[in-house]
């Protein structure tokens, strides 16, 4: 099996260091610009040695992972002498494997391996990565290495174009870091009736988790439920005047997100078309 090393010791660096390693792939060395993070990767890993420079750990590892911060991985890969027979693969989400042209210069195969996963902290990644979805860049043989990993890992790939990276990686900011701030929105409503954020927090996380099972269990279109579903115009007229006197700041997020519900509601089937141009008409108004 392929000797690994890391150049990066943070969450994600560490994340799929300790994964990896527990399904049989050695990691042999790791650098880091913080070297206590080296040794805490180092020791979290059986037969992993610290490197003192970045170079270090290219001189000892058949393939090796770049997991600095997305803006430092050219200025790393154009700093070491790479060597032919050699891969060298980031896990930007949004970066293709332009940014590794350094490294393709000197004969070494290049690819991109995104873990579709939220990393709080390196406890947390270790324990979110298994069921990921990796997204995939790179060129045979080393896609078919980088396909295995995933399947290692006991998730799933996609493989996409250097042309697809930015918006798969807006995808994944929509779908993640959004939602944090979409419930953020919904918890600091509850402040109006004297409810505190983390008792707020944790009476909206039951049905978070249901509205997330739904999504995984019935789907979408099916899983959406509430007014704009039910065609139910006087409730959204409702939210709309409440938020007019209580927070009207909010009122533009509610009515766009409200507008992009419609088609899913209509593609549900529950309401016609004709409810639907209603519905619009109510969120469009002007504030």
């Amino acid at each position: 099996m392929l000797k690994l090393g890391f150049i990066g010791a943070g969450t994600v660096g560490t994340a799929l260091s300790v994964r990896l390693n527990s399904k049989g792939y050695p990691i042999v060395a790791v650098s880091s610009r913080s070297r206590t993070s080296a040794q805490n990767l180092a020791r979290a890993v059986d037969g992993c040695q610290v490197s003192d420079n970045n170079q270090g750990v290219a001189d000892n590892a058949e393939l090796i992972f770049i997991t600095t911060s997305d803006d430092a991985i050219a200025s790393v890969a154009s700093q070491i002498q790479w060597h032919p027979g050699q891969s060298v693969v980031h896990c930007s989400g949004a970066a293709s494997t332009d940014i590794l042209q350094p490294a393709r210069e000197f004969g070494a195969q290049v690819g991109a391996f995104h873990p579709l996963q939220t990393f709080a902290s390196a406890k947390q990644a270790i324990e979110n990565i298994p069921g990921s979805t990796f997204a995939l860049e790179a060129e045979e043989p080393l896609l078919n290495i980088l396909k295995d990993m995933a399947f290692a890992l006991d998730g799933h790939w996609v493989e996409l174009k250097a042309s697809d990276k930015v918006i798969y990686h807006a995808s994944a900011v929509i779908a993640c870091n959004y939602m944090v701030t979409v419930v953020k929105l919904a918890t600091d409503l509850w402040q109006s009736f004297a409810v505190p954020p983390h008792q707020a927090t944790q009476a909206l996380l039951p049905l978070l988790r249901g509205t997330l099972n739904n999504i995984d269990t019935v789907g979408i279109p099916q899983c959406l439920t509430g007014p704009i579903a039910r065609g139910d115009i006087g409730t959204i007229k409702k939210h709309l005047d409440a938020l007019q006197e209580k927070v009207p700041s909010l009122l533009p997020t509610y009515r766009e997100l409200g507008l992009q519900t419609i088609p899913i509601a209509l593609a549900k089937g529950k309401i016609n078309q004709h409810q639907a141009q209603e519905l619009r008409a109510v969120l469009e108004q002007p504030d």
